[in-house]
């Protein structure tokens, strides 16, 4: 294998929001992008910027296999799922873990990351 086996997606010198390889999308923890906004407008956010970045990848959300989901606190828990529940594909739900976390940013509540088949 080769690094021409890789193809980077929007990458700086620190991180690629998304990596392909091996048949397989990898992408980075994605954040939303105003963070003033309650779980289901970050949440929102988050979930569109992963879809686009699986089409840039030449996927789609009915071809996630895992996804990390971090929530800065339990309480943001039914309201994401509803979000998430409406963005997955039925028949096509990905293996999934939600934790809780500290943020890097106090004002953010969601940060997910997917692995998904091209």
């Amino acid at each position: 294998m080769t690094d021409t086996d890789i193809t980077r997606i929007d990458q700086n010198h620190r991180r690629s929001r998304a990596v392909v390889h091996g048949g397989l999308v990898y992408t980075a923890g994605q954040v939303p992008a105003d963070y003033s906004l309650d779980i289901t407008g970050q949440g929102e956010q988050v979930l569109a910027r992963i879809g686009e970045l699986l089409v840039e990848a030449g996927t789609d959300k009915s071809r996630v296999l895992s996804a990390q989901v971090w929530l800065k606190t339990r309480d943001d828990l039914a309201a994401f799922n509803a979000l998430w529940d409406a963005w997955v594909v039925p028949g096509h739900t990905p293996a999934r873990i939600c934790g809780y976390v500290a943020m890097n940013n106090p004002d953010c509540r969601v940060e997910i990351q997917v692995i998904a088949a091209v």
